[in-house]
């Protein structure tokens, strides 16, 4: 793998993955706090409904193709699946744990996506693959260690829930950019996660006596939509235009330093030694993966 540090673009884009899996992570942190004080689904939807707002907007100042009617369904699964039900059970377990599970569990995606891709989409898995999710569930079962907290175990259940959730759609969403332009994708997507949210929101509101809509969670809440959420999304797209996939996900361990470090941090939560060695393989095991795929992918450009 030959990373050309020399080259501006390069830099420029190590920069904006460097501000998105920062953003990401400091998710976690933020809807941490915001949770406590208003309903899952509630905030997953002013979350995707600021989101889509500004990915439309932004989508106007591009030429893309019209979606055709039998891609219609494509659309609806992203957004049912993706950013209605893998957002919320991604909220849920943030909610039942804290933030720095919530995000290390979640830095497992790029795994999770290399295994369902070799079985949706055919594409071979190598033994470095297998070494990798091999060492990753030896990580989950040490990370996961002796709890006999229900809630907690439920928090983590969600996670994982949430992963193999988006890890499903991702394999789809890479299989639908192919043709249509990939911020095209996403700005549809929220929007139609944001139309499945409202109504699941409207019954919490009604349902629920004390929410706190005060400023500071209305300035988190801000933040969560644009930018862990439209900005986010945006600088990872051009990302991608500027450098490999693989390249650009060797940078997904940066989302769990941030969710830990700001957790410690501003929610006092505490790490122990089965979160150190678990969250060390788990990472270990992500990068050990994303390389490969890199080498690999430049093996066959050659």
């Amino acid at each position: 793998m030959l990373i050309v540090l020399s080259d501006k673009s390069n830099k420029i884009a190590y920069l904006y993955l460097l501000i998105t899996f920062t953003a990401w992570g400091s998710l976690y942190v933020v809807s941490k706090f915001v949770l406590g004080k208003v309903p899952t689904f509630t905030t997953s939807f002013i979350r995707s409904a600021i989101a889509a707002i500004v990915l439309n907007i932004a989508l106007k100042q591009r030429k893309v193709a019209k979606i055709s009617p039998e891609d219609y369904k494509y659309i609806f699964i992203i957004g049912f699946f993706g950013y209605f039900i893998s957002m919320g059970t991604q909220f849920i377990g943030t909610k039942l744990t804290n933030a720095s599970l919530a995000s290390l569990i979640n830095s497992m995606n790029p795994i999770t996506i290399t295994l369902l891709a070799s079985l949706i989409l055919k594409e071979k898995i190598s033994p470095r693959n297998v070494i990798s999710i091999l060492v990753l569930l030896i990580g989950v079962r040490i990370l996961i260690g002796d709890i006999n907290d229900n809630v907690y175990i439920g928090g983590i259940l969600f996670s994982l829930l949430s992963v193999f959730i988006w890890s499903l759609v991702s394999v789809l969403i890479r299989k639908v950019t192919r043709k249509y332009n990939p911020i095209q994708i996403t700005a549809y997507g929220i929007t139609m996660g944001a139309v499945f949210n409202l109504p699941v929101s409207m019954y919490e509101i009604y349902t629920t006596p004390d929410i706190e809509f005060d400023a500071g969670v209305i300035i988190a809440t801000i933040y969560m939509g644009l930018v862990c959420t439209a900005l986010a999304h945006l600088l990872w797209n051009k990302s991608l235009s500027m450098l490999d996939a693989g390249v650009c996900s060797l940078f997904y361990p940066i989302q769990p330093l941030v969710a830990t470090l700001l957790g410690i941090i501003f929610l006092n939560e505490a790490i122990n030694k089965n979160f150190i060695i678990g969250g060390l393989l788990i990472v270990g095991a992500v990068v050990f993966n994303i390389i490969g795929n890199v080498k690999r992918a430049n093996s066959a450009s050659r």
